[in-house]
């Protein structure tokens, strides 16, 4: 195939995939709401079902209602029968997927689920087949075709379940008031985990570790604090503890620039007033940001009354994974 070929192809199957979408839409009914209104009763656990690549799109479902608020695991059919079948309790909720709605060992597990009372939720193709006449609540997610050329490699009709199965989640996900902060606590591992969860407590300098000096202090003494702390600066702090200042080095290339007598200076006469400031119960995300903003490298944290409580360094954000 010549390359143009290809491309219409690929086009072809998006627009066939893009109509599958549309039709889904009208779908989203009172039946949507009613297997919504199960999710959300459900003392238990959502349980996915399915076969082949109903089944792989049903553990995508299942993945993303367990990271958005709906505890959820999938079943393989075929397993179900032989054993894990146990895994599910009456006070969970079903997800069975089968285009046709006739698949052999969605069908051989329904007897069982029915007698339980668990309550079951189709998503077929179908609405005449026998998963569908048998759930509690039936979603259509049928297709007008296939994007194969054969009509037969299930494509439109699994990512039109996989769209049903997202439109449930999210559905689900801000009737619960899901936030993002509850989203990172089951993502910890992740990027967003870090940037949702690390606080400049966690990361921040303390103690021994921090560069600071008296007013007054000779520049020479200052630059022998910020080498032995390498953290590229020093905090300016009064007898309280209190931040007065900070001297960076970009100060002392200015120093420099401004032929400044570092023998005889003092920290006094070169420092920054003020400087930029954090708190330490603020996330991570935000020393970034306020970094970034201000075209600094470090920040020092303090309280409320500016009392010096430590520095975090954008190092420190690079290696928490953070930036």
């Amino acid at each position: 195939m010549k390359p143009e070929q290809l491309q219409a192809s690929g086009r072809r199957t998006l627009e066939i995939e893009r109509d599958a979408f549309a039709g889904l839409l009208e779908r989203v009914d009172a039946h949507f709401a009613e297997a919504c209104t199960l999710m959300l009763g459900c003392h238990g656990r959502v349980v996915v079902t399915g076969m082949g690549k109903s089944g792989h799109i049903g553990g995508k479902i299942a993945a993303t209602l367990a990271s958005t608020g709906t505890p959820a695991f999938f079943v393989h059919p075929g397993e179900a029968s032989h054993g894990d079948l146990g895994m599910i309790t009456p006070q969970d909720v079903v997800i069975a997927i089968s285009y046709s709605g006739e698949t052999a060992e969605v069908l051989t597990i329904l007897p069982l689920i029915k007698r339980m009372a668990t309550p079951l939720i189709a998503m077929t193709g179908k609405p005449a087949s026998t998963l569908a006449r048998i759930a509690d609540v039936h979603l259509d997610v049928s297709v007008a075709k296939e994007a194969c050329p054969l009509n037969l490699a299930p494509t439109a009709s699994t990512t039109a379940t996989l769209a049903m199965g997202d439109a449930l989640a999210v559905a689900l996900l801000e009737a619960r008031g899901f936030t993002s902060e509850d989203f990172a606590l089951s993502h910890p591992g992740g990027s967003l985990g870090r940037r949702l969860l690390l606080r400049i407590q966690d990361l921040m300098h303390t103690g021994d570790r921090l560069p600071r000096v008296a007013p007054g202090t000779p520049l020479t003494a200052a630059l022998l604090e910020m080498t032995q702390k390498g953290l590229g600066m020093t905090a300016i702090v009064d007898a309280d503890d209190r931040v007065v200042g900070v001297y960076t080095d970009g100060d002392l290339r200015r120093s420099l620039e401004d032929q400044i007598d570092l023998r005889s200076a003092t920290i006094d006469q070169v420092m920054t007033r003020g400087g930029k400031n954090a708190r330490p119960d603020w996330l991570a995300a935000e020393a970034v940001q306020l970094m970034e903003k201000h075209k600094i490298t470090a920040l020092l944290v303090t309280d409320d009354q500016l009392h010096l409580q430590g520095v975090i360094h954008m190092h420190d954000l690079l290696r928490a994974g953070v930036v």
